[in-house]
């Protein structure tokens, strides 16, 4: 039996997706590997092994073996790639002796196994796990007959450098990431996951194991919900106990099926699901989708089940959905898949959906049914197991069916990728989420103001605003936003447009309105003469237009015409209130009909329809839906939500600068040698090691000095050039302030001793006293970051002070910071305007605030170690004075892992 070596980075085992949709397991070599590895090149193709070796070789000797699988995984690395438990293909590098920066890299790919995408695969790994180790450059020997190693190469994005000497090709490239090799990479994953779950979503056949004759269970329901929704495809019912299942003849095993089964859904109990898994696998099942509960969600033992279940779904290359999910919907007619046990279907439509929650999501096919939203696929995703939301985004991204998509989530399987995922996806099509767990029980203990003023939901925010997620706090407002984008174009702007029968709720608009930061504008003269010509003398045109309770049909309808076609408006509103029992259909259709003539232009329209009954079916009759709420106020929030997406689309891109004044490798130093003082367990910086820190990234520090005596607190009270500051070193005292371990403005011999003596006196564990430039004036900000343990590190900006947390006037946003995410995150908090010399005050160098949050970036990506850090308060001067960070601390911790989210984690979130 082998053992696993000490330093194997099992953290980097990974189940990829490759071009052709299926799906194998990436993983550092072990030692015993030499027997797959020996068969891999055995099975090679004498062309083959000529391109890899350079000769023809039959198999590889003892020393080759030995060469090629112990490793220290560091300056010599491989990956291999399994498919069904078999080596199908090896990746590695070995660093230059002669220079440490540089590697040279191989791979070999069974014949068989070829333009699958499997190279481009490893060649990804490789390159972040070098990147990782100190490796800027890989160097590659190719022959200059071996194109499909070329392409290899260029597929990946990288910007070669090539010499051709004797019929051999010296490549080499950077491993550094490129936008050319981001965007490889994210085209060969949206392409890649699209087609591994392509199976679950069209599949020509469709057994379901576990089908009941009992037409109230859940195998019962699923079965008929599949036949019912006239399936393209067969259906075949497995139940060993059934001859057939509704009239259908029923099979015994899914292996007694004649005719191939391309997806299978599972209602057994959770004990047989995987032993019913692997005859799948074996049957040439593409697709599974395990209904059963009884796995992770019941504890330690439904883990294990659910570990194994995993197991055996990934080595055979096969996607699943669940376990402990309600099933999957496709209303495309091409295929008509209700795989369901719900009661109702709810009609096609473009709106794609995932919940996370089965019995939720009965209910939100019950409400969207109800609100009339068309469905184009509903998956409920269970436990995540395999298929997950972002794999779903990704599926979703490209399909034609769906223009908006809707997530219901619990918790985040991987909320990096979902970020990095989101946003492009977002770009292209509205991403709405209702996400549960808004409370303090998300929320964790911290020892300072960033990470007291953190919490789960503040990272989930901050996720959703970076991303242009619109995060919804309530199903009925998830329902509200989605009926406004499926049916009607973005809005390009603010100002809205407010027409009702009466006064009253016109009012209630424009509070909602204004209320949400819209702009219920002024229409011009010349518009409100136009809209005069339809309505009485007694009407009010200036906007809201109140056509007053007599207005009908035609008065809606013209008014409208106006209005949509008008460039003084971005959105129209149209509030009716029934004034007479007659009249309501009518004008319901002239409403609808005045939306169908605005098609294709860039207005926003909907309507608002205050009875007790709903909206009439005349408002959804036409071709051209015209969004319709009960009341002004969920009119207003949905609204509000969708002009916040299109600014969002319309901000321009934004990457993070480069600064070429740091010194990274001496703050990795001052961190390198603070480790071996604070452990395994990390802790925080001493005063020196945090100056050393932040000024290797060009974030200065009034002068300071350590001292242990009043006699050397005196001293260094002198050198300094004004005032003095005193604190108080302990590690008790993290809010110096609050204990009394802080003397401000400190002038003269005997107020510094008086201040030494309060400040050691002030805690029980003193070590030493900080003397400290004073910087008087200014204004007080924190910049500071946490790290979340699910998000990564999360960046902090507000008002500064001891009322930090009091007050709690702060910004998150999640690292790594764009110059556009500072800009905002600047804005975002009230006491923003300070710095911009609110009411006459003086203003502050904003851009030297800009410059400092940039360089807190920077810092974090250079030291890992960082695990949390407080610069408060940071002295904001006057505009072009800069600032003077005041007071700081830095935790550290030493990195565990190696986890890099850019390409690792395709396609599952594990």
């Amino acid at each position: 039996m082998t053992t696993t070596p000490r330093n194997y980075p099992a953290d980097w085992v990974s189940d990829v997706a490759l071009n052709d949709g299926k799906t194998v397991r990436m993983r550092p070599i072990l030692p015993e590997d030499r027997e797959g590895l020996q068969e891999l090149v055995a099975a090679m193709g004498e062309r083959s092994q000529y391109y890899r070796f350079m000769q023809v070789k039959g198999q590889l000797s003892e020393d080759e073996l030995d060469h090629f699988t112990l490793l220290d995984y560091v300056d010599r690395m491989a990956f291999v790639v399994e498919h069904k438990k078999k080596l199908v293909a090896v990746g590695r590098y070995d660093r230059e002796p002669g220079d440490a920066s540089v590697a040279e890299v191989a791979f070999s790919v069974a014949d068989d196994q070829q333009g699958r995408g499997i190279g481009t695969r490893l060649l990804a790994h490789l390159t972040d796990y070098a990147r990782e180790n100190g490796i800027s450059a890989f160097r590659a020997f190719v022959l200059n007959a071996n194109h499909v190693m070329m392409r290899v190469f260029r597929n990946a994005g990288f910007v070669m450098h090539r010499e051709l000497e004797a019929g051999v090709y010296t490549v080499d490239f950077p491993t550094e990431d490129t936008e050319e090799t981001l965007a490889a990479e994210w085209l060969q994953e949206q392409r890649a996951v699209s087609a591994s779950i392509a199976p679950l979503f069209y599949p020509l056949s469709v057994a379901v194991i576990g089908a009941s004759r009992d037409p109230a269970s859940i195998g019962g329901r699923l079965f008929a919900n599949l036949v019912r929704g006239n399936f393209i495809g067969p259906v075949f019912p497995v139940n060993p106990s059934a001859q057939s299942i509704q009239s259908v003849r029923a099979y015994q095993t899914v292996s007694d099926i004649p005719d191939p089964v391309d997806l299978a859904f599972i209602v057994v109990p959770a004990q047989y699901v995987t032993a019913i898994v692997e005859e799948c696998a074996a049957k040439g099942v593409k697709g599974i989708v395990v209904i059963s509960a009884g796995f992770s969600e019941t504890g330690e033992e439904g883990a294990r089940l659910e570990a194994e279940l995993l197991d055996v779904v990934r080595s055979n290359g096969i996607r699943m959905v669940g376990p402990n999910c309600m099933g999957l919907v496709n209303s495309d007619p091409a295929v008509n898949l209700d795989g369901q046990f719900g009661p109702l279907t709810p009609p096609s439509g473009n709106v794609a959906m995932s919940s996370q929650s089965g019995a939720l999501g009965i209910a939100i096919l019950d409400y969207a049914d109800r609100a009339h939203i068309g469905i184009s696929s509903f998956v409920s995703v269970g436990n995540k197991a395999d298929v997950s939301g972002n794999d779903l985004l990704l599926y979703w991204e490209e399909d034609p069916n769906t223009d908006v998509i809707l997530l219901y989530l619990e918790s985040f399987g991987n909320p990096r990728r979902f970020g990095r995922i989101a946003r492009r996806v977002a770009k292209k099509k509205p991403v709405v989420a209702l996400k549960s767990g808004r409370t303090s029980a998300g929320a964790r203990a911290a020892s300072s103001h960033t990470g007291s003023l953190a919490s789960l939901d503040v990272a989930v925010d901050a996720v959703f605003n970076q991303s242009g997620v619109i995060r919804t706090s309530t199903l009925e407002g998830l329902f509200d936003i989605t009926a406004l984008l499926a049916n009607q174009p973005v809005p390009k702007g603010r100002r809205v447009a407010v027409l009702t029968n009466a006064g009253g709720p016109a009012i209630l608009a424009v509070d909602a309105l204004e209320g949400e930061g819209l702009e219920v504008v002024e229409i011009s003269p010349q518009l409100q003469e136009r809209l005069r010509a339809h309505l009485s003398p007694e009407a009010a045109v200036r906007n809201p237009i109140d056509m007053i309770a007599s207005a009908g049909p035609e008065q809606y309808e013209a008014c409208l015409d106006e209005l949509l076609k008008s460039d003084e408006v971005d959105t129209v509103i149209a509030i009716h209130i029934p004034a007479a029992p007659d009249g309501v259909e009518e004008v319901a259709t002239a409403i609808s009909a005045a939306g169908e003539r605005a098609a294709g232009s860039d207005k926003t329209f909907l309507s608002v329809f205050m009875q007790s009954g709903g909206a009439p079916p005349e408002l959804r009759a036409g071709l051209v839906t015209v969004p319709v709420y009960a009341f002004p106020e969920p009119a207003a929030r949905a609204l509000a939500a969708a002009v916040r997406y299109g600014e969002w689309l319309a901000k321009p891109e934004s990457s993070a600068p480069t600064f070429t004044d740091v010194d990274a490798s001496a703050a990795e130093s001052v961190i390198a040698a603070a480790m071996d003082r604070v452990g395994d367990d990390g802790g925080w910086l001493e005063p020196d090691e945090v100056e050393e820190v932040l000024a290797s990234f060009g974030l200065s520090l009034p002068m300071a000095r350590t001292v242990t005596t009043e006699d050397d607190a005196v001293a260094a009270a002198a050198e300094m050039p004004g005032a003095a500051v005193l604190k108080v070193i302990s590690p008790s005292a993290l809010h110096k302030s609050d204990v009394g371990g802080l003397v401000l403005d400190v002038e003269g011999e005997e107020a510094v001793r008086q201040a030494f003596k309060q400040v050691m006196g002030a805690v029980p564990d003193p070590e030493g006293v900080l003397v400290q430039e004073f910087v008087a004036g200014g204004h007080e900000v924190l910049i500071g970051m946490t790290e979340d343990p699910n998000f990564g590190p999360l960046i902090v900006f507000g008002l500064g002070g001891v009322y930090v947390e009091l007050i709690g006037d702060v910004a998150f946003r999640i690292h790594p910071l764009t110059e556009l995410d500072v800009v905002e995150m600047m804005a975002e908090p009230k006491s923003a305007k300070l710095l911009d010399g609110y009411r006459g005050g003086d203003p502050g160098d904003t851009a030297a605030v800009r410059d400092a949050l940039l360089r807190v970036s920077a810092m974090i990506e250079a030291l890992p170690e960082i695990v949390e850090m407080d610069m408060n308060p940071v002295k904001v001067a006057r505009p072009g004075h800069g600032i003077r960070v005041v007071d700081a601390r830095i935790r550290v911790r030493p990195v565990v892992g190696s986890f890099v989210p850019s390409r690792r984690d395709i396609p599952a979130d594990l």
